[in-house]
């Protein structure tokens, strides 16, 4: 299988290892991208942050691959999912910042009604 994980923070990409812990195995592959906005370095550095999580929580996994992209976190997602061609997309509930309203996040829905293979999404630890 591989997977294809959107995040944007430390907290998204924990609740995604703790999806993937009990799914992905040493045959799989695990793409995790984090997308921000140009120019934005708060968010540039909160995305590597991101990234640096995965490879440490999915040691078990065959190969753990990492990427920083700009542009449209949707739009990204789903144009790497096709370019990949993953088997299923894991998002969170929404985005990581601490105020986060409930409920699906905008990038969330929009990768739910737009995607063309599965979408799981994952819901954020209590903070």
């Amino acid at each position: 299988m591989h997977y294809l994980a959107g995040t944007d923070s430390v907290h998204t990409t924990a609740s995604i290892c703790d999806y993937l812990e009990d799914r992905a195995t040493a045959d799989d592959t695990v793409t995790v991208i984090a997308t921000v906005p140009p120019d934005e370095s708060n968010a540039r550095r909160d995305g590597r942050e991101a990234l640096n999580v995965a490879p440490i929580r999915l040691q078990a996994v065959g190969e753990v691959e990492t990427d920083l992209r700009d542009g449209d976190p949707a739009t990204v997602l789903l144009e790497a999912a096709a370019e990949l061609d993953v088997d299923e997309l894991v998002v969170g509930v929404h985005g990581g910042a601490p105020d986060a309203g409930p409920g699906v996040g905008t990038t969330t829905a929009t990768v739910l009604g737009e995607a063309e293979r599965p979408v799981v999404v994952v819901p954020h630890p209590e903070r």
